[in-house]
């Protein structure tokens, strides 16, 4: 399985606040996405990166009633590392997302860690 990249990534009811935090910290908005899940519920997302390279991404989530914290892993073959995660007793509640540029999946480990599995869709290879 080849990751393109690996960040944490924030999801929350006040991203306002945490982006104003990490910019506080050094870090800029690189873009910002809205979609719907599976489900038909809203979500946006922030993904912000400092000087030195690192990126948090922030996503904004009305319904939550706590913040949750996830490892962003972005993958060159989502249906094989969503394989590799399921396998391994992972299970993704929200369902899989497809927009024009991305498809993710909130994952959820036997012992509770979530991995954020995102696959970036390019127009070219």
């Amino acid at each position: 399985m080849k990751i393109t990249s690996f960040n944490p990534s924030i999801v929350t009811k006040n991203a306002d606040e945490v982006v104003k935090l990490f910019e506080e910290l050094g870090f800029k908005k690189r873009h910002q996405s809205h979609v719907l899940n599976s489900k038909g519920e809203k979500a946006s997302g922030i993904r912000m990166k400092d000087e030195n390279g690192f990126y948090v991404n922030v996503s904004q989530k009305d319904e939550l009633e706590h913040d949750l914290t996830m490892i962003r892993v972005n993958v060159r073959d989502f249906d094989e590392a969503y394989e590799l995660l399921t396998a391994r007793g992972f299970t993704n509640p929200a369902g899989i997302v497809v927009t024009k540029t991305n498809k993710n999946a909130a994952m959820i480990s036997p012992t509770g860690f979530m991995i954020h599995l995102c696959y970036h869709i390019k127009d070219h290879d």
